[in-house]
């Protein structure tokens, strides 16, 4: 456009800054309660006499309400729109940190956390996507960073919580009690959550969507100006009548074009989990307790952990709009493969000390580097408007299915007699850089670099990385030979 200079520099920054800070909020709500359950689940498990099959259904149980939440996730923020499918979130955060943290029997417990692993699910679809919505494209993986930057920070703050929580207290204590403080906690960033969303406006790419271009264009003129409200308004017009043949029909995900996208941001998706990431975030107290002496020391050292998740999405927020998407995705997988090695070679040889803790700090600094934060900014926008909502759904879906397979598996793998037997407790781990070695080819072969191309073009970029320009709209099948 011939006033892109001009308009970039009339952006009005504090108002987009605000609205994806509180959208960025479903991140620490994703977060804080996923990663509440570290510090909990050693003394539920001894509260309730779990055997290891249960105490991973206990963690992974959560996971499965998470799959719910973003397969259904899509087809929420679809209907309602982006900021109700939020707020649906945040009330069940309330009603799951309440209940969960009331829990009698080891049942309910499940039930509970099945009910607040749905509106992570939903969360974790529906904040990214609202961000990528409303976000400028040169600064688009900045500003879904903030999401991951919320979930890291979520992380620190409940390791703070257990910790704090758990401070003086003795064993006896935390199994009665101290587990129910911790998950209760939740409540208080839920409340807040549900508050704030309703300061922040409805996704102006829903409202196009929907047909009301006139609250679209003012919501996109107080981040800019009119001008380019109108223009940014006939973009996306033009692009979603190019992929729908008549109106209100909706293209399908496995148009020839589409289908590999989906494939592609499902993949990518899912292999954010075989990494073994939340086997560090679920489990590390459990993994450091033998060196560090007991609970409270153990959740105490597992907020080093949090601290340098902050320091690796801080890095991400730097880099990821400078140097692109694919760097960050190749250097930090090099690194977690490297790391988690480690940290099997450390567990079988019994050398425990403080190398442990030093290699899953460095292992969650490459991860939140790459998988972490990358990994978001990709799915968020790989996929064309008029598929985004749905398949964001499957794509995160997948992640959370695959996170609770990880996650329901370590404590079974961790406790095998025969794995112990031949690998001595290292076997996880290896397999888990094994896995990430996979995942970053994958991911190299068939990505294309995504930095500054604004989500009207991505279908575009994509279909011709896959050689399917021939299926694309007359329209686009032009830009794209223009573009050559």
């Amino acid at each position: 456009m011939s006033h892109q200079g001009q308009v970039t520099l009339q952006r009005n920054f504090a108002y987009i800054i605000k609205i994806c800070f509180v959208a960025a909020l479903g991140g620490l709500l994703f977060g804080y309660d996923t990663a509440v359950i570290s510090g909990a689940i050693g003394p539920l498990t001894n509260h309730f006499d779990l055997d290891s099959m249960q105490k991973g259904f206990a963690v992974s149980s959560a996971l499965l309400g998470c799959i719910a939440g973003a397969l259904g996730g899509g087809a929420i923020a679809l209907r309602l729109g982006r900021r109700a499918a939020l707020l649906v979130a945040a009330i069940l955060f309330v009603i799951s940190a309440i209940g969960s943290a009331l829990a009698e029997s080891y049942t309910f417990f499940v039930w509970l956390r099945v009910i607040g692993g749905i509106g992570v699910g939903l969360a974790a679809v529906v904040s990214p996507m609202y961000m990528s919505e409303v976000a400028p494209k040169d600064y688009r993986g900045r500003t879904i960073t903030m999401f991951q930057q919320s979930i890291v920070i979520g992380q620190l703050i409940v390791f703070f919580v257990n910790f704090l929580i758990a401070k003086g207290m003795t064993e006896v204590w935390i199994e009665d009690l101290g587990w129910r403080w911790m998950l209760g906690s939740e409540v208080i960033p839920a409340a807040l959550f549900s508050i704030l969303l309703f300061f922040i406006p409805e996704s102006p790419r829903w409202l196009v969507l929907k047909g009301r271009t006139a609250e679209a264009k003012a919501v996109l003129a107080k981040m800019s100006n009119q001008q380019h409200a109108e223009e940014l308004v006939a973009d996306i017009e033009a692009s979603l009548s190019s992929d729908n043949k008549s109106k209100g029909e909706q293209i399908s995900l496995l148009h020839p074009v589409m289908l590999p996208i989906v494939i592609l941001g499902t993949f990518i998706s899912a292999a954010q989990q075989v990494t073994g990431i939340n086997v560090v975030f679920y489990y590390a107290p459990e993994i450091l307790k033998p060196l560090a002496g007991g609970t409270e020391n153990a959740l105490f050292q597992n907020v080093f952990i949090g601290l340098v998740s902050v320091v690796g999405v801080c890095i991400a927020l730097f880099l990821i709009d400078r140097v692109g998407r694919l760097p960050l995705m190749k250097w930090g997988t090099l690194g977690c493969i490297l790391s988690m090695g480690a940290v099997g070679y450390i567990v079988s040889s019994d050398t425990f000390g403080y190398s442990a803790i030093v290699a899953l700090c460095m292992y969650t600094l490459c991860f939140q580097v790459s998988w972490g934060c990358t990994c978001w900014t990709i799915i968020s926008e790989i996929f064309p408007n008029s598929i985004r909502s749905r398949a964001m759904g499957i794509a995160v879906g997948a992640q959370w299915f695959m996170n609770a397979v990880v996650s329901q598996t370590f404590p079974m793998l961790n406790g095998s007699e025969f794995l112990n037997e031949h690998f001595n407790g290292g076997f996880p781990f290896w397999m888990y850089a094994i896995m990430s070695t996979i995942s970053i080819i994958v991911v190299m072969r068939f990505l294309p670099e995504t930095k500054g191309v604004s989500l009207e073009k991505m279908q575009i970029l994509m279909a011709k990385r896959f050689g399917k320009t021939q299926h694309l709209s007359e329209e686009n099948l032009k830009e794209a030979k223009g573009q050559a």
